[in-house]
């Protein structure tokens, strides 16, 4: 990657991992609804997945190339619909105290989020696809900045269950409000995947 291409590179990182998604959406939600122990359960699933996601993305750009331009619109699709069952299932606790509640969100639960969230899948293909493959096939740089990715996704994402966790008392008191609008969020979410 030429040196003068990198600023856009972090750039590029920093916007798409701190902005909402599914997997910071759903860490926020968490923190705010169970607390730090649930939620950095939670964020180990999420910091799996994101790296499964992202060395699957090297593998795939390395042996496949340009080919995958087609198939991402499926998955844009399949990521829709989960993300519209994460806003279902959100709009359908809204309100309900976390202690009624079977159990709460865990590594499973942060895995499946992460390895099908679509944002993080198209993420990894387009830092590799724009700012590695036009200069260079080697499997090192792709490594390099697959591996990168994971002080990008996991970071951020790690930030959001903190801001959950400092605003857990607040919007404890709101939980009604605070499920509807993570539900609202989730599904925009999903319409922007189907509209783009």
């Amino acid at each position: 990657m030429p040196a003068a291409i990198f600023p856009s590179f972090l750039l590029y990182c920093y916007v798409n991992s701190i902005t909402p998604g599914p997997a910071n959406l759903c860490s926020l939600s968490t923190a705010l609804r169970y607390g730090k122990t649930a939620a950095l359960r939670q964020w180990r699933g999420l910091a799996l997945g994101f790296f499964l996601d992202s060395m699957a993305a090297v593998v795939l750009c390395r042996v496949l190339g340009d080919v995958l331009g087609g198939a991402v619109r499926y998955l844009s699709w399949l990521g829709a619909a989960y993300i519209l069952y994460l806003a279902w299932h959100t709009l359908r606790s809204a309100g309900t105290p976390p202690e009624q509640e079977a159990h709460p969100p865990g590594f499973r639960r942060g895995l499946l989020v992460n390895l099908t969230n679509v944002k993080v899948i198209l993420y990894c293909f387009t830092a590799l696809g724009s700012f590695v493959l036009p200069y260079t096939r080697s499997l090192r740089w792709l490594l390099g900045v697959g591996l990168f990715l994971l002080l990008t996704g996991p970071v951020c994402n790690l930030l959001w269950v903190f801001l959950g966790v400092r605003l857990q008392r607040l919007f404890s008191r709101h939980q009604k409000a605070v499920d509807l609008v993570m539900a609202a969020a989730l599904a925009l979410c999903a319409l922007s995947l189907l509209l783009s």
